[in-house]
């Protein structure tokens, strides 16, 4: 440790638990202003202070509490990031989903992750949080043939460290080019326990895709061009590579067959289903997924969770 480390170590405990201004700060070290921002970020960046921010708003809020009641939910949290961009609204959907899986999951329970976008965001901001028996089992096939990162890996092995938990890997592609070689595969033992496992998780954790032939449920899979033009006619989103219509019905049967994971209908039967997504693209999609009863606690921003309670969200 340097001086310049002692320094920005005095600095932070004089402003942040001592409750000094800078001005204060300065003065009381016999420096300037200007250094001492610049200690208090080295400070930050060096870990030697992490601020924390409790909102509660993201645990109780009257949009949470509207959304619970208008779709039969346990638990909905919003959050209420005024003016975020995509990303930082993704990080902080990923730092309240982990909050709240981190109060679901308990001794002896087998969990089921899907994988993406959000579910990394979530995997990103889990704090250990030490079980007993857990087992966290892949939901999905994510074994990547595109350009695209699903993250399937990480996002397990971030769950499987943060509770201290067993991983149930499902390392296939999640659509397979025809159904004659999933069924063989499917007929592996080691493959058909995976899948059972799926269907007999006590929590799962996911999220929804819209369609578009930017979604990563489109893009990763090796899906022919009339497969993706009739999927983008058809569907309004999917929910662990499972793609649906408005009505809540299987998109297209003929890729369905040939995905690898749980189906919505065990999904739908799971007794914990955390949902997490945010962003008003995604309003259809969320707002038929709940309509089909695949979630019980969900996590969105506050423009989706407006949008979701308009009566307008419909495709």
């Amino acid at each position: 440790m340097d001086k310049k480390d002692e320094q920005a170590i005095d600095a932070v405990r004089l402003y942040f638990e001592r409750g000094l201004s800078q001005a204060e700060v300065a003065a009381k070290m016999g420096i300037s202003r200007p250094t001492v921002a610049k200690l208090l970020l080295r400070g930050k960046e060096a870990g030697f202070v992490t601020v924390e921010i409790h909102d509660p708003r993201e645990t109780s809020s009257v949009l949470g509490e509207q959304l619970a009641q208008r779709f039969g939910l346990v638990e909905a949290r919003v959050v209420h990031g005024s003016g975020a961009s995509e990303r930082e609204i993704l990080d902080d959907l990923g730092r309240v989903g982990a909050g709240l899986v981190e109060s679901l999951v308990e001794d002896g329970m087998s969990v089921g992750v899907s994988w993406g976008r959000t579910m990394n965001a979530i995997a990103s901001r889990l704090r250990c949080t030490l079980r007993r028996d857990v087992e966290i089992v892949q939901l999905k096939g994510g074994s990547s043939h595109s350009s695209e990162v699903t993250n399937d890996f990480e996002v397990m092995r971030a769950f499987c460290e943060t509770f201290n938990a067993i991983p149930r890997y499902l390392p296939l592609p999640v659509i397979f080019e025809d159904v004659r070689t999933l069924e063989i595969v499917r007929s592996d033992p080691y493959i058909a326990t995976i899948l059972e496992a799926g269907r007999q998780t006590d929590l799962v954790v996911f999220t929804v895709g819209d369609v578009s032939t930017e979604s990563l449920a489109i893009s990763h899979s090796r899906l022919k061009g009339s497969e993706t033009t009739e999927l983008l006619a058809k569907a309004v989103g999917d929910a662990c590579s499972r793609f649906f219509t408005a009505e809540g019905e299987i998109a297209v049967p003929g890729i369905d067959e040939r995905t690898v994971g749980i189906s919505l209908k065990d999904l739908a039967s799971r007794p914990i289903r955390v949902l997490v997504a945010g962003g008003p693209k995604k309003a259809v999609a969320f707002a038929t997924a709940l309509r089909m009863g695949l979630a019980t606690h969900v996590v969105v921003d506050q423009d989706l969770a407006r949008v979701l309670l308009a009566e307008s969200v419909r495709a």
